[in-house]
Parts: C-alpha cells; structure tokens; sequence
C-alpha cells in the first residue's frame, strides 16, 4: 500500500461485517466506536454523528494520526505529514478550516478539554468542522507548513498547502487544478452530493477519473473484490440488465402497440422509409382538438364514406393531459431508474442501465396510456354510432394496409425521435470532449429543452393517433356484429 505505516479505520455500528472483513482483508486496523451525538439543534441531517470525528484527538496509542475523510484519495505519499505540527490542516472557504485532512497529535487531556467544551463552543456548519474552527480560533494566523523546512520546536498548529488538501469544488471553478497537478498529494471530492462512488458523478466531474483509476487498480483481497467490485452488485447489475426486457415482452401485449403487430412484419420494415416519404410529403393534418373527423384525418382514411355524417368531439384539454401524463411518465421512470440501480457500479454500467431502466419504464407508462386513449377512442365511436361506416373499399383493397403503415410508421417515428435525443443530450458533453462543469451542464439543458418541445408535440399527436386507431378499429366491426 505505500507506507508501513497503521492503517487504521474507525467503524461504527453502521457498517456491516462484510465490509468489515473486506477492509481488513485490505490490510486496515478496523476499530469500533461508538457514536457521539451531535449538540447542535440547527443543523443538516446528515450531520448527526460528524462529531465522532473529534475521537481522533483520544488515540493516544498512536504519536501521531493522519485523519483522512472518506471522501478524499491519496495520490502521492503523504508520509511527510507525519512531521508536521500537533495540529495541522487547510484552510478553505474565506479563512475556514477543512477538517477533511488533518494531522494529530492524540492527547487524553485535549479530548477531554474539547469534550468539555463540546456544549458550549458555536459550529458554523453545525458539525465538527464548525467547532474545531471555533476550538482553533486563531488557527488562520498559523504558518505554512513546508516539508523541506522543519520548524524546531514543533508548533502547535501548522497550515496545510492545498497539495494536501486539493478541493475538487476549486478544479470546477476553473476546470483546472490551481496548483502544480503533479505535485498534488490528495484530493478532496467536497461537492455535497457528487461523490466519488455514485457512479453518475463520473459523468459530471472530470477529477473523478482519479478516482475511479484508483479503483479499477484495486486487487482482490475477498472473491469478486477485484477492481473495487461488490459480488452483491455484479449480481443486482445481471439481473438489472435482463429484467427490462422481460418485462418488455410480457408487457408487449398489454401495451398500446398490441394492435400495431404489422409493424414487426418484413414487409412493413422495409416499406418503413417510403411510408416516411410519402407521410412527410402530404399536406394533411392531425385532427383539431374541435372535431376529430373520421372521414378526414392525417392518418389516411379520407377514402372512408361516412354515411351518417357524424363527428367525434375531443375535449379541448385532450393535449394537456397527454403532455401531462408523458411527463409525469418520464419523471417517474427518472426517478425508478435512480432508485433499482446500486449506485456503486461502474460508471459505463450505471449509465447504460440508466438508459436501459427509464426507456422501458417510460414505454411501458406512457404505452399503457396510449392504449387506455385507444379505448376511448373506440368507445367514443362506438356511442357516436360509427357502425354505419362503409368500410368496403378498406378492406378490400390496400387503402386501409397503407393507412395503418402510415400511422404506424408515424407513431414510430415519435418513440425512436424521443429515445434519440433523451440519450445525445447527457451524452453530449462526453462526445463533444467538454470537460467544465458549468459548460456541461449548460449543454445538457440545452438538450433537456429541445428533449422536452418534442416530447410535448409529440405526446399530443401519439395520444391523438391513438384515439383515431381506436375510432377506426371500432368501426371496422361490422354492424352486424355489434346488434348481436
């Protein structure tokens, strides 16, 4: 590992025992504590148990301790801390001290003193970092610390440079380390939520690469830990990778697609282009929301004669509720997406997954509404007496084959439109090379925008296809038919 030096963890009741196993099997000291509670009222909920922290002021078997958090990655030896003062750290954030990184110098009577004081002393941030800075008042006047120029006698406090502490908030600001990167000692991912191990962090922040290098060379100290793996997950990740398509075809017919099986046809297939052609060719439209006439509509069924004159009214809020209804679909399929995936996996597994989970959570949501308009489509005709419709000409000549393609081949072109852009806007910034944060973000805004304008118009126009298949599929059952 780098040092002869103890490695040691401290664990609370909070982590289970194969992790335990693991660490040691990595070569750490795993020692239990218990927790300390947190006094401050006002404060973030995960911030409960940060004052356990201050434990590492009571480990007096040890001369010294270099505390790291669990968020940092050593990428140079740090061996050199050791000869720093009784207290050292960095500062960050207007004269603030981090206490991500520190070097300590263990003290029975110091503990007891900061216990003591635990109550009484105020918390900027509500943890432990608040109250070390409270503790160290003058800790801002301290000097540099310089491993090439020991100080004799040892100080009681010492700056640390930010090569020991690079916070990775200050590379997004300039999308560069401010600091000579080859000398960086460690690296400190503080951006709340972003952490290194949730594998859409990669995605976003670029000194997550460190990270996951680091990882990928880990060895296999417990079977399947090879490479920073868990065999619990590799497991969750086969299982994750197949169960969407299962439930694609128990599903498949279910879904609003049941009455499109033409288009799995060879015959459709390759007609698929020209249909395109001559669909984007006419100047037809898709019904208003006024009146859906079933003897002229965008879906090709104007050579039907309507015997009665009738037409089908849809409710001026037909198109809101689609868009709604796909939006919430696409919302809740994010969400479901996020919450079956181990957040864990590597960085190319937890995307595609992504992709893999929300596509078919959104197919099978927003299908099974398509199909539930399909209905009411058919209902709609059925109590507006569409019975009388004369569809001898469509059935028997290839009138009613060309419609149905035409509008399949339409529908089509709405599902793969969204798929298409819903996967080019995150993926954007990685095939264009854009490293900044900022940059990034703002790209796959811009793509969520464009993303969510097609999926509004086309929400509206399946749902209105829909709606006319299932006028037109009642009204293909003959009259007879329908008295019995």
């Amino acid at each position: 590992m780098g040092t002869r030096r103890d490695l040691v963890v401290l664990v609370s009741d909070g982590v289970s025992d194969y992790s335990r196993k693991l660490l040691e099997a990595d070569g750490f000291i795993v020692k239990h504590i218990t927790l300390l509670a947190n006094p401050n009222q006002v404060r973030p909920t995960r911030f409960w148990g940060v004052y356990t922290k201050l434990k590492i002021f009571n480990m007096t078997t040890y001369r010294k301790v270099v505390y790291l958090d669990a968020d940092t990655v050593v990428v140079k030896s740090i061996e050199d801390l050791f000869n720093c003062g009784k207290f050292c750290a960095n500062l960050k954030h207007s004269e603030r001290m981090n206490s991500g990184v520190m070097v300590v110098e263990p003290s029975e009577t110091l503990f007891k003193d900061m216990m003591n004081k635990v109550d009484s002393l105020p918390s900027y941030t509500g943890g432990d970092q608040g109250f070390l800075n409270s503790y160290y008042a003058e800790f801002a006047n301290s000097r540099v610390y310089d491993p090439n120029k020991p100080l004799t006698p040892e100080p009681e406090t010492q700056r640390l440079s930010t090569l020991y502490n690079a916070d990775v908030g200050l590379y997004m600001l300039a999308n560069k380390w401010m600091v000579d990167e080859k000398e960086l000692r460690v690296i400190h991912y503080t951006l709340g939520p972003l952490k290194p191990w949730d594998w859409w962090t990669a995605w976003l922040v670029k000194p997550v690469a460190v990270w996951q290098d680091v990882r990928q060379n880990l060895e296999e100290s417990l079977p399947g830990t090879g490479g920073g793996k868990n065999p619990r997950d590799q497991l969750v990740v086969k299982i994750l990778f197949i169960l969407p398509i299962c439930m694609l075809l128990c599903g498949y017919y279910g879904s609003c697609f049941q009455t499109n099986k033409e288009l799995l046809s060879m015959r459709t297939l390759c007609a698929f282009a020209r249909q395109a052609r001559y669909k984007y060719k006419s100047e037809e439209e898709l019904p208003s929301y006024s009146t859906v006439g079933v003897a002229s509509s965008s879906f090709g069924i104007s050579n039907q004669k309507v015997s009665t004159g009738a037409h089908l009214k849809l409710p001026s809020y037909f198109g809101a509720i689609a868009v709604a209804v796909c939006f919430m679909c696409a919302l809740i399929s994010l969400a479901f997406a996020f919450l079956v995936i181990p957040r864990q996996v590597m960085p190319w597994t937890g995307l595609l997954l992504m992709f893999e989970w929300t596509f078919v959570t959104f197919f099978l949501l927003f299908g099974s509404y398509l199909r539930f308009v399909y209905k009411w489509g058919s209902f709609s005709a059925n109590q507006a007496g569409y019975g009388s419709l004369d569809l001898s000409e469509n059935h028997t000549g290839t009138g009613h084959q060309q419609n149905t393609s035409d509008c399949d081949t339409t529908s089509a072109f709405y599902w793969m439109g969204m798929a298409t852009i819903s996967t080019i806007a995150p993926l954007s910034p990685t095939v264009l090379g854009i490293t900044a944060i900022f940059a990034k973000l703002g790209l796959m805004v811009a793509g969520g925008v464009v993303l969510a304008s097609f999926m509004t118009y086309a929400s509206e126009h399946l749902a209105m296809s829909a709606f006319v298949k299932g006028q037109r599929g009642r009204s293909k059952i003959p009259e007879s038919s329908r008295s019995e």
